[in-house]
């Protein structure tokens, strides 16, 4: 009598209430695909993924519609390269004075700063003490809005390198910056060390920087073999790496090291994107914040040097963007928010579009490629059903003039409103 005891009390059980059906309409969508924007659009969400999406799709009775009239819709945008815990205006010896407690409280609200910009999907790539690890936690469980976050922890390099601490002196001095690693096996154990704590890829500085104190710009810094064992043992646990490289010698030995993507990017040569094409490297290139760093920089309390370093690389670096996207590279959007203030990050579009881009492959580098070079397209990066249902809207036509990106009125995260200017 047991059996079919425990099937009528089955039976009985109350079925789990049903996700809310939520109907979404504006006047075009831009599925991040990359074909015609649809008109009269309307995205079904159920719970926290799309149902469907279509041009004049039928609208389910019982469903909550949000009518943004005129506006155009957008797959959340993907930002690869932030740093949530850094602020625009803490640069140079200012920064030392920063607790990692008051890093980490500064994250939350550059979080937040960067969801309602419309960035529903971030790479922070680089993080004193895992700080990066627990702000991306408390978003996960609702403590805080902000974007949905992949986090390296402390990015690793060479005792002295750009991701070393040289801006105090030698009898100032403590132990060295927690994610230096020394030669192959150190690094490698770096690397398991920051995916014990929590990362979910991994930062290195393949070159010198141009925030960093010492270093020329374009200096190498991991070796070859450095970079091989961090990479083979990043991807022997499924992770992936970001590697910062200015320098013409690092960019090519990180991309023939199995590195995933390829930050700054500024002396890239024609066989440096030979490579990154052959290899299938994404670059990730940040050809906004030159002129915030340039205009704003010094009350900002950027180095003198670290200033004259930009004067001499900014440039540079669009030019080599310009070079590699019409060489067919692979380009992810990528900005080093924190460099500049964050919430500001959509800037970079215009340059992108300046330097040989339509708005069309601009907002894809920060859509579908983005999620591709993040390894998360099959959950975010285009409009289509079972995807995450991350949207957002302008209230003009981007392909158009794609500075209507830096306004944006409607954001949803995974079926979420998190902000709309008409309620």
């Amino acid at each position: 009598m047991v059996l079919p005891l425990v099937a009528l009390l089955l039976a009985a059980a109350p079925e789990p209430p049903k996700a809310a059906l939520v109907a979404v309409k504006a006047a075009r969508l831009i599925d991040g695909k990359g074909g015609a924007p649809l008109q009269n659009a309307v995205v079904l969400v159920e719970g926290e993924t799309i149902r469907a999406v279509g041009a004049g799709l039928a609208i389910p009775a019982g469903a909550r519609v949000i009518d943004l009239g005129g506006a155009t819709l957008l797959p959340g945008l993907i930002d690869a390269h932030v740093h949530l815990t850094g602020r625009a205006d803490m640069h140079g010896y200012r920064a030392l004075g920063i607790s990692l407690p008051k890093s980490t409280l500064d994250g939350a609200v550059n979080a937040r700063l960067t969801l309602q910009a419309g960035f529903t999907t971030v790479r922070n790539v680089g993080a004193d003490g895992f700080s990066d690890v627990a702000l991306r936690d408390t978003i996960n469980e609702g403590g805080l809005p902000g974007p949905r976050m992949l986090v390296s922890g402390p990015a690793l390099g060479i005792t002295g390198g750009h991701c070393d601490n040289n801006m105090l002196p030698f009898e100032a001095q403590g132990t060295p910056a927690e994610g230096v690693a020394d030669g192959p096996e150190a690094a490698r154990a770096a690397v398991r060390r920051n995916f014990k704590f929590g990362a979910d890829l991994i930062k290195i500085c393949a070159s010198g920087g141009v925030l960093s104190k010492g270093d020329a710009v374009g200096a190498p810094q991991y070796t070859i073999e450095e970079m091989t064992a961090i990479a083979a043992e990043a991807h022997r646990q499924g992770k992936r790496v970001a590697a910062h490289a200015h320098g013409t010698l690092s960019i090519k030995e990180a991309i023939q090291s199995g590195i995933d993507t390829i930050e700054h990017v500024s002396l890239i040569d024609d066989e440096g994107i030979r490579l990154a094409k052959e290899k299938g490297t994404f670059l990730v290139m940040d050809i906004y914040n030159d002129d915030y760093i340039l205009s704003e920089g010094e009350k900002a309390g950027f180095l003198p040097e670290s200033l004259e370093k930009e004067r001499a690389i900014g440039r540079l670096q669009r030019e080599s963007f310009q070079r590699a996207w019409k060489a067919g590279a692979k380009m992810a959007f990528g900005t080093d928010a924190g460099v500049y203030p964050h919430g500001d990050n959509a800037r970079q579009f215009a340059y992108m579009v300046q330097y040989g881009m339509t708005p069309m492959q601009a907002i894809q580098a920060a859509t579908r490629v983005g999620a591709e070079a993040l390894g998360l397209q099959d959950k975010v990066g285009t409009l289509e059903p079972g995807k995450l249902a991350d949207l957002i809207a302008v209230a003009k036509d981007p392909l158009a003039d794609v500075k209507a990106l830096e306004h944006v009125s409607f954001v949803m995260k995974g079926g979420a409103v998190e902000k709309s200017e008409s309620r």
